[in-house]
């Protein structure tokens, strides 16, 4: 795989407790098209359900668009490959208030397609504003030590 797939907005949006690593179950020619850096995770997130955790709302573009079958959807539920004791973890977890499962990045490992989840707390927009804040300060200090 060339390059990472980051989902910028995540770690803007959220405050991130803990990362997991997942492979996902893909077909042959998603395969080709998530190495060629062709798929968007801005905007989706992962669900814990009984039989597995899915990825949802994850965008992948056809690689060969005239070779692509009549029937597929670029946008379909793909599964997340975890182990089962952190499938029960992300489960208990999950069920305390205001947690989200986010993608914060896709890359390669190996030979294989990997998805960095996050397990992830929605930032308020006074918590945004306060973080810009201390972005903004540290940025002044560095300014003015250089000087």
């Amino acid at each position: 795989m060339n390059e990472q797939i980051i989902n910028r907005r995540a770690r803007a949006d959220y405050n991130i407790l803990e990362t997991y690593e997942a492979g996902i179950e893909l077909r042959g020619f998603e395969v080709k098209s998530v190495k060629n850096g062709r798929m968007t995770i801005a905007g989706s997130y992962a669900r814990v359900a009984s039989n597995g955790v899915w990825l949802l709302n994850s965008n992948i573009a056809p690689y060969q668009e005239k070779n692509t079958p009549q029937d597929y959807d670029p946008a379909r539920t793909r599964r997340l490959l975890l182990k089962q004791e952190e499938i029960e973890s992300l489960r208990g977890k999950m069920k305390s208030d205001r947690l989200t499962l986010l993608p914060l990045r896709v890359y390669g490992k190996r030979g294989l397609i990997k998805v960095e989840l996050g397990l992830g707390q929605g930032l308020r927009k006074y918590d945004k504003r306060e973080k810009i804040k201390k972005r903004e300060v540290k940025r002044e200090i560095s300014r003015r030590l250089k000087n």
